[in-house]
Parts: C-alpha cells; sequence; structure tokens
C-alpha cells in the first residue's frame, strides 16, 4: 500500500516539503491507514498535520467511542486533533436531504474552514474501492462522463493518496503495521445505498474480474481526460459564440451535442445550478427554435434575435417611485444610485469636462422638482439627441436590440411619462447638457453583479 501511496503523491505532485495537511479522521481502517502514512512521511517533508473528527451523533455510544478513539490515536501520534460535533439527522431534517448527504455537507464545510484558517490542504481516506463504488453507483443513476470520472485525485485544496489502493489493501498494511481501528456498525447494514453497493453489487462484478478496482480506476482516468477535453471545447464554443448581451444561436447549434451540453453546464453553473438532463433539451430547442424557459425560480433562458441569453430576473421594485430630491441627490433604492452635481464654471479647462458630456450626464437646472425614478410604464416616451423626434419608450429598446427581459429592470428618471433618462440608453435631448449649461447632474448607476458604472 506504501508504495501505491508514494507513488500517487508524486504522479499528482499532491504535497510539497513545509505544506500542512488536514487529515480526515473517522476512525475506520481507512482514515487510519491515511493518517499512519503521512505521520511516516512528516519529518522526511517538514509537514505539520492535524486531524478532524466529526461526530455526527448518530449512533450514540458508538459515535461517542469512535470520538475517544480518534482522540487517543492523535495523542499518541501527536498530532493537533479538532473536533467538531453536529446532529446530523436533526440538520438534515431541518435542510429536506438525507442524512448520508448532510453528513458530507458537514463534513467538508469544518474541513474546508479549518483548512482556511490553518492555510492547509485537505487529505482525506477515499480508496480505490470507494471511487469503484462512486462510479457504479453514477452509472445505475445515468450519469454522464463526468460521473464515470469518479473520484478526482486532486480537487481544489483536497488530496486523496490513498485513491489507488483498495480496501483489502488498506486492512493488509494495517495488520503489517498493527493499526488499531474501530468499525462504523452502519457500513454493514444496508440501510445506505452505497452499503447495498458494497455489500451486494461489487461481490458480484469482482467474480467477473478480480481486479475491478484497478479496472474501473483506470476507465476513470481515461474518461476524466475525455471531460476535460470536452470542457476546452465548450468554453471555446462559448467564447467563440460570445456577443454583446449574449451568444449566437447560429454557431451553437452547430456544435456536437455533447459540447454543447457541456457550454449550458457552464452557463448555468454562473448560477449555481448543476443542471439535468431535461434542462440542456430545453435550452437546445429554444437555440434551434426561438423561446423563453424557466430553469429554475428567476432563472431563465431566452434565445430571441440570434442570441441566447441566460439570466436571473429581479424584482422591478413593485411599481414603487423614487423621488428626485434637489437639494440632498441620493435616491432611496435597492441599488447603488450616486448622484453628482457639477458646476461648469469651476473648471478653468472645458476640455477637463469633457467627461462628463455623455449619455449619463443632464443639464440640472432643466431637470422638473416632480421628477421621480422608476422603472418603464406604458405610454412612456423619449426624445434620442439629435433625432428630432419623440418616440414611445417601447420602440426605442426595440430598436436599440435592447434584450426583451431586460427592459422591465431598467432604470428611468422620468417626469409623468415623459422619460428624462434611460439606463442603458442616456438622456432626453431636452434635458441634455448644451453649451449654456452651468451645472450638471452626473448619474451613475452600479447593479450589483453586474458592477455597470455607466457614467463616461
Amino acid at each position: 500500500m506504501r508504495n501505491k501511496a508514494v507513488n500517487t503523491v508524486k504522479k499528482y505532485n499532491m504535497l510539497h516539503s513545509g505544506e500542512r495537511i488536514v487529515v480526515g479522521l473517522s476512525g475506520g481502517a481507512d482514515s487510519c491507514a491515511l493518517l499512519h502514512f503521512l505521520v511516516s512521511l512528516r519529518d522526511e517533508m517538514n509537514l505539520t498535520i492535524y486531524a478532524c473528527h466529526i461526530n455526527h451523533l448518530l449512533r450514540g455510544e458508538e459515535s461517542d467511542r469512535d470520538e475517544r478513539f480518534a482522540a487517543e490515536l492523535c495523542q499518541k501520534y501527536k498530532v493537533e486533533l479538532l473536533t467538531l460535533r453536529a446532529d446530523v439527522k436533526k440538520e438534515a431534517e431541518q435542510r429536506h436531504i438525507s442524512t448520508e448527504q448532510c453528513g458530507r455537507e458537514i463534513r467538508y464545510q469544518f474541513f474546508a474552514e479549518t483548512a482556511e484558517r490553518l492555510n492547509a490542504k485537505i487529505a482525506t481516506a477515499h480508496t480505490a474501492s470507494d471511487n469503484a463504488e462512486t462510479v457504479i453507483f453514477n452509472l445505475a443513476r445515468g450519469s454522464g462522463i463526468a460521473g464515470l470520472c469518479g473520484i478526482p485525485p486532486v480537487r481544489d485544496n483536497i488530496i486523496r493518496p490513498l485513491i489507488t489502493v483498495t480496501r483489502a489493501e488498506i486492512e493488509e498494511y494495517c495488520a503489517e503495521n498493527h493499526l488499531s481501528y474501530v468499525t462504523d456498525s452502519t457500513n454493514l447494514t444496508h440501510e445506505y445505498t452505497r452499503n447495498q453497493i458494497r455489500l451486494d453489487v461489487v461481490p458480484v462484478l469482482k467474480n467477473i474480474n478480480p481486479s475491478l478496482e484497478a479496472s474501473v480506476s483506470g476507465m476513470s482516468e481515461r474518461m476524466y481526460e475525455a471531460d476535460r477535453f470536452i470542457k476546452k471545447c465548450a468554453a471555446q464554443a462559448l467564447e467563440q459564440s460570445k456577443s454583446k448581451g449574449g451568444y449566437r444561436t447560429a454557431e451553437l447549434s452547430k456544435l456536437d451535442n455533447i459540447v454543447f451540453s457541456e457550454a449550458v453546464r457552464i452557463l448555468l453553473k454562473k448560477f449555481d445550478i448543476v443542471p439535468e438532463a431535461k434542462h440542456i433539451e430545453l435550452v437546445r430547442k429554444i437555440v434551434y427554435n426561438n423561446g423563453a424557459v424557466e430553469i429554475r425560480k428567476n432563472i431563465f433562458a431566452v434565445s430571441r434575435q440570434g442570441l441566447l441569453r441566460i439570466f436571473e430576473k429581479k424584482d422591478r421594485f413593485n411599481n414603487t417611485e423614487f423621488p428626485f430630491d434637489s437639494e440632498n441627490l441620493t435616491v432611496d433604492i435597492n441599488r447603488n444610485i450616486k448622484l453628482k452635481k457639477i458646476n461648469l464654471l469651476e473648471f478653468n479647462n472645458r476640455k477637463k469636462i469633457n467627461k462628463f458630456l455623455f449619455h449619463n450626464s443632464l443639464d440640472y437646472d432643466t431637470i422638473p422638482l416632480t421628477s421621480v425614478f422608476r422603472t418603464r410604464r406604458s405610454g412612456d416616451t423619449f426624445r434620442p439627441i439629435n433625432r428630432n423626434l419623440t418616440k414611445p419608450l417601447r420602440k426605442l429598446m426595440t430598436e436599440l436590440k435592447i434584450p426583451s427581459e431586460q427592459r422591465d429592470d431598467l432604470l428611468l428618471l422620468a417626469d409623468g411619462s415623459e422619460v428624462i433618462w434611460a439606463e442603458g440608453i442616456g438622456v432626453s435631448e431636452r434635458f441634455a447638457v448644451s453649451a449654456s449649461t452651468e451645472n450638471v447632474l452626473v448619474i451613475s448607476v452600479n447593479t450589483g453583479k453586474r458592477k455597470q458604472n455607466h457614467t463616461e
């Protein structure tokens, strides 16, 4: 086992001299073998080793026994132990997820917080047997290539030195080194899906292929390379099809199905969505035929005017009006609106004020005191600069090809139905800065995630 683990560490460049490592220590054979292995490298590589143990409070005295065992083992190895006691059953009920999933989320959150505080890597005791079970589980769920990649040897700051070692080799290593460990009684039951795979499915497959774990590991590595290549192709396709406001559907529709699917996954990941096959097919359908679909609450995909756009629909301020206050120039609105008044007569050099003479600068003295900030309404009109006409705002937005899903969220400064200034469009001709302007009002809009500041 040790030779395999050393080779894995070298192959994936997992450890460097002087690093800090947080080991996930359950007290089982796998984690005890991992801790022993890393301690054996401690002096040679000048490693600082910590251990994390989570008491899930699921097995009564047995859970407490595991906690005591972890403490005694760390004391023996002179390793600092950090322990978390978490009522996983209660937390799972509150989160409306399984206890298995909840336990995993709590573990990794504790590992991550500890590693960040200690500026350390995280080492988990996943083995080749765990990887085989994961792949079989994903295969049974109908997973794609990503699921067949199994458990990665390295992900971000998480390393898995035992990922090429089988469970049988772990037990042999523990026996050779006289390592004691505890056994989780629930691992011997059929209560969890993974236990069913371990106890019932894997033995049958190993009768067919005694080297099951090695075969699955080899396949996972090949699938990982294929998955990485597909991701690269998808990222390139998105970059090449990128256009102002979206992605050109003419180019997306020519992609191979697997590259298109990955491109959609990349886009939805920005909204913390792990898409299902049905979501990808919905997006594919509108790319070919135009239309709109709701991926998740308030998350929409729209294909119009040759562009695919995925966006989050935000509140429209509930038709609230925010009065323009000429005295203190503040706006109480759920956006960061900055108003700045500038007296042009204070500038000796006219060139210094050129940056203010753009579409977000208004002639301050022409703004009616009855003006309000709001979103668009039926009947709104706007007079573009140098066009010598007044148009319905709706038609102007269409003419300017402003995406329909964005129009209701754009901020306006209006007096009645006359729009004085429109976010993303500019200032009305009647209120524009001219040669006789003495005071300028500059409007800056920070829309949060977009971080747009329209002041030129």
